[in-house]
């Protein structure tokens, strides 16, 4: 008799639960690193323009009050008294809240991704990159200081001897002088000003990355540019507090 053969049996499938899947983050790093690199773009342009305003200080105060009476006049009369300020300012204040906002947002996110691991062997190039949450912290601070210092004249911050602007005068060349006359304050602005350059060189060199440069030799010169670009504003604005304190301004 032939043996007989078991019939074919096909084991039904196992029931499988899916994996659990996360989507995206929104907004994505990308958006975030974007973000950071066009609000730091304004920053560095104002920052720049700023300090060459600033130097006007070296003109004397009839020179430099008319640099600031002009600031609050720009644009008259398409726009308003102070109008062209004030539009500087709200375009400021939008990436600013941008800017610390999309810096949060990746520093929460690189801490979480790295846990409890901490990464070694760093070197003293890579200190800026290192200290841009704090550096930007205390230039946060300095922006609040340096508002109620020189533009609102609020008390204890601003000189007991602020005068505040007019439609047809302004005194800023005497709040700046009597401010920085104050030893513990030009000291501040001296650290800040440390701080700045620090966080404009790791700042402007991430640019490149940010903007898709490519090639070392270009990467080399952006590098160079970053250093120069930082290195002039803050010793532009880092000489008024300096001249300020030995009299040569004043």
């Amino acid at each position: 008799m032939g043996s007989t053969v078991p019939p074919l049996t096909v084991p039904s499938p196992r029931s499988t639960v899916p994996l659990p899947t996360t989507g995206a983050p929104a907004p994505s790093n990308v958006t975030l690193k974007v973000t950071m690199a066009l609000t730091g773009t304004v920053f560095a342009l104002y920052v720049l323009v700023h300090m060459i305003g600033n130097l006007k200080v070296y003109t004397g105060a009839e020179h430099f009050d008319a640099y600031a009476h002009w600031l609050r006049t720009l644009a008259e009369p398409l726009l308003p008294y102070e109008g062209a300020l004030w539009l500087f300012r709200a375009v400021l204040l939008v990436c600013l809240a941008a800017h610390v906002g999309a810096s949060v947002l990746i520093v929460v996110r690189a801490r979480r991704a790295r846990g409890r691991v901490r990464r070694t062997g760093m070197g003293w190039r890579r200190l800026p990159a290192t200290l841009m949450p704090y550096t930007g912290l205390v230039l946060l601070v300095f922006i609040v200081v340096h508002i109620l210092d020189l533009t609102t004249g609020t008390r204890p911050v601003a000189p007991t001897g602020f005068v505040d602007p007019t439609r047809t005068s302004s005194d800023a060349y005497g709040n700046l002088v009597e401010s920085l006359q104050r030893w513990p304050m030009a000291l501040f602005y001296i650290v800040v000003m440390a701080m700045l350059f620090l966080h404009l060189v790791h700042g402007l060199w991430t640019l490149a990355q940010d903007y898709g440069v490519t090639g070392q030799r270009t990467r080399q010169v952006w590098a160079l540019l970053a250093l120069v670009f930082a290195g002039a504003v803050a010793l532009g604005d880092l000489s008024i507090p300096i001249a300020v304190l030995a009299g040569w301004v004043g």
